[in-house]
């Protein structure tokens, strides 16, 4: 089972309803834009929490890994069960995207390709 919740920026309340406000980056854009860069996150390197959303649904055993590539040491797993907080994703040496990542449930940080990962991974661009 997927479940995906948004964090808001802030709530205004209305009346008995409640209004959420999410703010929405500059580089929230789609993957398939043309705007990603050329550079993958080298081994070692981490993402900007950028991305508000923290979902559960990975692809059991999908690797986290200390950056964009198979060849980054392996830090952790991510299981269907786990809580995943998304921070951004970046292209990878392989041509793919990968999403780095926050796992809840285990407490580590990391890199894992988005076809691995609910709703493919992370929407927000890191910037490199």
């Amino acid at each position: 089972m997927r479940t995906t919740i948004q964090r808001a920026a802030g709530a205004v309340a209305v009346g008995a309803a409640a209004v959420v406000l999410v703010a929405t980056p500059a580089n929230a854009a789609p993957k398939g834009d043309g705007q990603l860069g050329v550079a993958h996150a080298p081994c070692g390197t981490s993402g900007p929490n950028l991305d508000p959303t923290i979902t559960t649904g990975a692809t059991a055993g999908s690797r986290l890994r200390t950056g964009s590539a198979t060849n980054c040491t392996a830090v952790g797993t991510n299981q269907p069960s786990h809580r995943l907080d998304y921070y951004c994703y970046t292209r990878g040496n392989d041509g793919a995207t990968w999403t780095y990542l926050h796992n809840l449930t285990t407490g580590v940080r990391g890199w894992t390709r988005d076809d691995l990962l609910p709703g493919n991974g992370s929407s927000y661009h890191c910037g490199f």
